[in-house]
């Protein structure tokens, strides 16, 4: 990593993970977003089972919350990554995503169906910022 520094981004307003990694790491000027799920930090349980729109809504703001503890905003991102459990739900998660970054500036992204997704949620999106 030579004399760039790594921080740990923490914050009590995006859901604590749920396994050995950190909500993000800030490397340079780079922030790399871990997945984050339709996790209400405040309960620590998942929120809208079968409702994949909700549930898309639900990971945009722990990602926001994630985005601003490190000081970034969506304009930041630069590169998301959305899993689906089922690429059918790829227009709904679509529309709401599209509301949270302007077209003409829209990050880079990839999007895939997985066989399962942690606690069997219906959507996990990642992100990488610059800051």
């Amino acid at each position: 990593m030579g004399n760039m520094t790594r921080k740990v981004i923490h914050t009590e307003k995006a859901p604590a993970p749920v396994g050995p990694y950190n909500q993000a790491i800030a490397l340079g000027n780079l922030l790399f977003v871990s997945g984050q799920i339709a996790i209400d930090p405040s309960s620590n349980q998942i929120v809208y089972n079968d409702d994949v729109a909700k549930q898309t809504s639900r990971v945009m703001a722990n990602l926001q919350a994630v985005l601003e503890a490190a000081g970034a905003k969506f304009e930041n991102v630069v590169k998301t990554t959305i899993f689906l459990k089922d690429m059918n739900d790829f227009a709904t998660v679509n529309q709401v995503y599209a509301g949270y970054f302007d077209p003409e500036n829209a990050p880079a992204r990839a999007c895939v169906e997985a066989s399962r997704l942690p606690k069997d949620v219906l959507v996990e999106i990642e992100c990488i910022a610059v800051i």
